[in-house]
């Protein structure tokens, strides 16, 4: 096992190696007091593990090993602090692997044996090749592989999460580190929230380990980008293929059934993040755009309980839609389903009130003429 040390204190770095020499099966290929990590990228890529202290004058030892990351992902990082008590125990709820200053040599050994370990059940793991991920962001996250396979990745935080799914909504823009510090940790001083921004990087990384064929983190100047490969994303197959398609036909309107089918729910709609509701808000207008020339055509062809489906999940997507609840209104009113008639009013007017408005004028009319009528035509018993 091949490692290298980095610790700015000479002595403390010595000793380190000094204690790493009595142990079987491991190479110190380099130490250093200041890693220039775009220099010794060729070491770096060699390398199975790296010792990093926390603190060091230059670069936040967090930040430093998310750039060695980037370089191999593979790597192990143990981070060396002389930090106390409380300083460790946030060490261990941040799942950071560490030792403490000065290092013992049963705690080396035991960091060392799970480090080894860890790099063996990497190696034993098959490598699957060119079988593309879809990622679904439709309701919720989830990573469905080619094979059918689904997944969900257990984050160590919900900013980690977070800041994937930031990452990916902006494509491969880069986006600056100054508003993601903004957007994620904006109620912390300025030096804490940049070392917290670095640690959900280096999660990130981590988290996506496994997934390293289908995407790259990168580090670019002042930001970060995301770039994937053989990936697809659900919602954006599905806004391609609905963009894309002729208009409505007998020919095309299974097509069109089959592409709604990838609209399982509104962009991330299970999170509560203040960023998604325009690219929300634009999607779901796609969706209800579709749903309503699909329920269309069928109501054009008389074939109502096709056209009742589509209306009713328009109305489930947007209850308030006046166009959908008089659609089924009138469709219950030629099938002579009167309770159904009545449900569709009361629903609407509930929706409309929660909005502080009334159900227009046109409705009314028409839902006053009707009932009027039933009631002077009552049905036979």
């Amino acid at each position: 096992m091949k490692v290298i040390l980095v610790d700015d204190e000479i002595l403390a770095l010595d000793f380190l190696e000094f204690q790493i020499n009595k142990i079987h099966r491991v190479e110190v290929i380099a130490k250093y007091n200041n890693l220039e990590v775009i220099k010794k990228s060729a070491l770096i890529k060699e390398a199975d593990v790296i010792f990093l202290d926390i603190e060091m004058p230059e670069m936040n030892g967090i930040e430093l090993a998310e750039k060695i990351l980037e370089i191999n992902t593979n790597i192990s990082i143990v981070f060396v602090t002389a930090y106390n008590t409380y300083a460790v125990e946030a060490f261990e709820l941040n799942a950071l692997d560490y030792v403490l200053k000065p290092v013992e040599l049963d705690r080396l050994r035991k960091t060392l044996e799970r480090m080894e370990e860890k790099i063996q059940n990497q190696k034993q793991q098959p490598k699957e090749e060119n079988i593309q991920l879809r990622i679904n962001v439709s309701r919720e996250l989830s990573f469905e592989f080619s094979n059918g396979k689904l997944e969900f990745i257990q984050w160590r935080t919900t900013k980690t999460q977070e800041l994937f799914l930031y990452l990916l909504h902006h494509g491969e823009k880069t986006v600056r580190k100054s508003e993601l510090v903004e957007l994620l940790w904006s109620d912390f001083n300025q030096d804490r929230a940049y070392s917290q921004l670095y640690t959900a990087i280096y999660h990130l990384r981590k988290s996506l380990k496994k997934y390293s064929d289908h995407f790259i983190i990168k580090n670019v100047g002042e930001g970060y980008n995301l770039s994937t490969k053989n990936v697809l994303i659900d919602l954006l197959e599905w806004e391609s293929k609905i963009t894309l398609a002729p208009p409505v036909t007998i020919e095309t309107i299974d097509d069109y059934e089959n592409n709604m089918q990838l609209y399982q729910g509104a962009y991330l709609q299970e999170y509560d993040y203040l960023w998604t509701e325009t690219e929300r808000y634009r999607l779901e207008q796609l969706f209800l755009k579709v749903a309503y020339k699909i329920a269309n055509y069928y109501d054009e062809k008389n074939q109502l309980e096709k056209a009742e489906t589509w209306y009713v999940k328009i109305c489930q997507v947007r209850p308030e839609d006046e166009n959908a609840r008089f659609s089924l209104m009138k469709l219950y009113d030629t099938l002579g389903l009167s309770i159904l008639v009545d449900r569709q009013y009361i629903e609407l007017d509930k929706a409309l009130s929660e909005l502080n408005l009334q159900i227009n004028t046109e409705i009314k009319t028409w839902f006053r003429h009707w009932k009027n009528h039933r009631n002077s035509h009552p049905s036979p018993l």
